[in-house]
Order: C-alpha cells, then structure tokens, then sequence
C-alpha cells in the first residue's frame, strides 16, 4: 500500500501550486485504481491546518473546501486511513531514539511509525526529512527519474 504525505494533498488541492497538475493525477489516479492506498491522519490534519490559513494561502481555502477534498479522496472507497493502535507507540519510539529526535521532528516520526505500523510499502512525499528514517521506503513521485 502506498500512503501519501501532506504536502502532495496540498500540491493536489491548491490550483496556485507549480506541482498543481501532476500532484492532482498522482491523487486521481490513486482514487481511481482498485488498490488500497493510505493517508495517515496526521495528515489529514496538517493538510486542513495549512490550506486553511490565512497567512500561509492568499485566499486560504475555506473550511468546507478543505473538507470536500477530504471527501472526494475517501468517495472511492479505496482510501485507509492510518491511526494509532496497539503497538504503534512501540515504533514511534524506535524511530524517534534511532535519530535522536526532538521538537517539530517528531510529527514526521510519527507519520512514519503510522506507516511502518500499518505495513505501508511507500511514502510519497516531497519532504527529505523522512530520510531519517531508512526502514520506511519513501518517493518522491513529482521527480522524473
């Protein structure tokens, strides 16, 4: 299963983003196959926080925007959504004492533990900094290669 990370929601959502075109086909395409793909909750959450502000997004999204992208992605009936359960906290600490995390890193631990804890075979993301975390398989799929 493949999971994706925040900023790619965001790239798919925000028409004003440059990687606007090929994040939204990544996510339709996603949405549209038969497979299971994933999204942690975190990010779910993140992606609200940023296209909704103000300070981030001139105009920011409005709230029920935000939320009907949330909902065309879970329409396809192929989306998980990936939270904390039994032996999750277990991961988050493995990974978080392996690269001698603190501060804002660990909300990047934690999407990573959610993903290994729930067997995700990728991330797409577009941030480097899940490179700390060499037992998670991660891609940047807006790089040709």
């Amino acid at each position: 299963m493949i999971a994706i990370d925040t900023n790619l929601l965001i790239y798919s959502h925000r028409e004003d983003s440059k990687f606007h075109p090929e994040a939204k086909a990544l996510i339709d395409s996603l949405r549209h196959q038969s497979a299971p793909w994933a999204i942690p909750w975190p990010c779910v959450h993140e992606f609200t926080g940023i296209v909704t502000h103000g300070s981030i997004f001139k105009p920011p999204t409005l709230l029920n925007q935000a939320f009907a992208s949330i909902d065309a992605w879970m329409a396809g009936g192929n989306l998980h959504l990936l939270a904390e359960s039994q032996g999750y906290f277990e991961k988050l600490r493995e990974l978080a004492s392996a690269a001698k995390l603190s501060g804002p890193r660990i909300h990047d631990a934690r999407i990573a533990a959610l993903c290994l804890h729930h067997g995700v075979r990728e991330l797409w993301t577009a941030d480097r900094d899940f490179s700390l975390f060499p037992k998670l398989k991660t891609r940047n799929p807006l790089i040709k290669k």
